[in-house]
Formats: structure tokens, C-alpha cells, sequence
């Protein structure tokens, strides 16, 4: 270290040592990298251009991190189910299918780990939960990809108020841990787009779905839904609104 001809201070290395080379020059600090094309293709440029985008990576990290924690917490145990399935249960969804060599038959990617948490379930594991991949050979776009991440639990001698509550306290207590707020601000269109307020604070409003479509659509629904005409109305409605 010592300073310049011109009096600036500087580091004198002794030696060089080229660990790679660069034969593309970096785009420049003050123009940056806002091209989505090149962003989406050349992720490893995006990363080391875009700090923001480096922080959704430790973001999704303390999320995962996070449910995993709750979970445990409160006795859940985390398993692991089979990806590939003789039949694609789990929900409705149009599966990937693969071929097993060795056994010479094809097997299809698993759309949810559903079934098998529930069969541990009825085993005797009484709170279960699983977070991996799942895979849905359905359409694509900036916010559905055809593989992605889920987590999954099921907790028995439980109904959907005790899920309520859960998912109020898992949601709005990660928020404030990652956050440090209850509030954030989401880019739908993207990080040079209008943001939009999201307040997770608790307690949440909770609504009963009948009663708001009712509100909704101005209309009164048939509560026997076990007949015939008030499945009618439920479809005429869906087709007036075009749903």
C-alpha cells in the first residue's frame, strides 16, 4: 500500500495471478442490466448485476427456513414421499410422465405429496408435513412454472378453524420476523412497476365464501347443495359472470 505519483492512495501488487479470464465486458453501474431477455437466460449475469435479485434468493432461504421452524415447533415431524407414482394423485392436474428402465414401465411425476402424507397419517403420524418439489405439465408464465415448491401438512383431530388460525399466525409472524413490519410492497409488474401494499397484520378478516358471492354477484344461492337445482344455479351463475 502507498500512494501514486499523483499523491493517491494505492495497492502496489507484487504479483498477478489470472484466476479467469472476462471476454464480455460487464454492463456498466450506471446503466445496469434492464433487458428481461438477456436477465432470463443469463441468470449468473442477472445475479451479479442486480443485488435485488440476489436477495430473493436469502429471502426464499428465511422463508423456507421459517415454516420449517414453526412446524417443528409445534410437533409437526417433516418426511419425505415418493416423486414418482404409479397413478398422479394428489389433485387435478396433468402429470409429467417418465420411464423406470429397470422395471420397464412409466411412472408419472408427482403433481402433490397429498396421498402419502395422509397414508402416514392414518399410520399413526399424526402431524406430517413435507416441503419438495411437485410437477404439473401445465401452462407457464412470470409467476407459474411447471416445477416449484410446495409445502404440504396435515395435522389430525384438526378442522379448517384450526387451519385458519394457523395460517393467520405462520404468515403474519414471518412477515414481521423477515420483514421487520407487518406491511410490504409487492411489484406485480415487475421491480420498475407500480407497488401495491400488502398488510399482513393480524387479526385478518375472515369470510364466509357463500355469503361474499352472494354480496358479490347480487344474488340469494339455494344452501341445499346436495340438489340438483341449487348445483343449476351454482352453473348458470359461473357462466353469467363468465367465470
Amino acid at each position: 500500500v502507498g500512494k501514486s505519483k499523483t499523491g493517491q492512495l494505492s495497492i502496489f501488487p507484487k504479483e498477478v495471478k489470472l484466476l479467469t479470464a472476462c471476454l464480455h465486458m460487464l454492463p456498466k453501474d450506471h446503466q445496469g442490466l434492464k433487458d428481461t431477455e438477456v436477465r432470463f437466460r443469463k441468470r449468473y449475469l442477472d445475479l451479479m448485476i442486480n443485488e435485488d435479485v440476489r436477495n430473493t434468493f436469502y429471502t426464499r432461504a428465511k422463508i423456507v427456513n421459517y415454516i420449517r421452524h414453526y412446524l417443528d415447533t409445534r410437533g409437526f415431524l417433516e418426511v419425505e414421499t415418493p416423486m414418482m407414482n404409479m397413478i398422479p394423485g394428489g389433485a387435478t392436474a396433468k402429470p409429467f410422465v417418465t420411464h423406470h428402465n429397470d422395471l420397464n414401465m412409466d411412472l408419472f411425476m408427482r403433481v402433490a405429496p397429498e396421498l402419502y402424507l395422509k397414508m402416514l397419517v392414518v399410520g399413526g403420524l399424526d402431524r406430517v408435513y413435507e416441503i419438495g418439489r411437485n410437477f404439473r405439465n401445465e401452462g407457464m408464465d412470470m409467476t407459474h412454472n411447471p416445477e416449484f415448491t410446495a409445502c404440504e401438512f396435515y395435522m389430525a383431530y384438526a378442522d379448517y378453524n384450526d387451519l385458519m388460525d394457523i395460517t393467520e399466525e405462520l404468515f403474519s409472524s414471518m412477515v414481521l420476523n423477515i420483514k421487520g413490519s407487518y406491511k410490504i410492497q409487492y411489484h406485480p409488474d415487475g421491480p420498475e412497476g407500480e407497488p401495491i401494499e400488502i398488510d399482513f397484520t393480524p387479526p385478518w378478516p375472515r369470510i364466509s365464501m357463500v355469503e361474499e358471492i352472494e354480496k358479490k354477484a347480487g344474488v340469494t344461492i339455494d344452501r341445499n347443495f346436495s340438489e340438483e337445482l341449487a348445483r343449476k344455479q351454482l352453473d348458470d351463475l359461473v357462466a353469467k359472470l363468465n367465470l
